[in-house]
């Protein structure tokens, strides 16, 4: 019978400068290659940001509408004067905001002859 033995004929040492550098990475960025990077990185997260905002929160059945009637402002009339008659007891600056936001005002100022939508009060 017969035996093969193999015995290396090249045994590498290792220097103290091939040490520093095997602890290094393989893949060196250059400073475009980082900002390409950031820019790639930032671009993902806006687009995640976008999908995941866009989500819709409504639902599929109809609010309800609050109960109103129209108003015609009277000359010498102001907001306060129409909600204060409107406000059986409780705030009148509560009722002068739901008329605000019933006919989108931007002010308090009105005219004669303007129809208001007001809240119906309840009697």
């Amino acid at each position: 019978m017969s035996t093969i033995t193999v015995s290396p004929a090249f045994a590498p040492t290792r220097s103290s400068r091939t040490a520093r550098t095997s602890s290094r990475s393989a893949v060196r960025l250059t400073r475009r290659g980082r900002v390409v990077v950031l820019m790639a990185s930032l671009a993902l997260v806006l687009m995640a940001g976008f999908f995941l905002g866009s989500v819709a929160v409504g639902t599929n059945e109809a609010g309800q509408t609050p109960a109103t009637e129209i108003v015609m402002v009277e000359p010498g009339q102001s907001l306060w004067s129409i909600a204060s008659d409107l406000t059986d007891s409780g705030d009148v600056r509560t009722t002068m905001r739901e008329i605000e936001r019933l006919n989108a005002l931007d002010t308090v100022a009105l005219s004669a002859g303007q129809k208001l939508r007001v809240p119906v009060s309840d009697d």
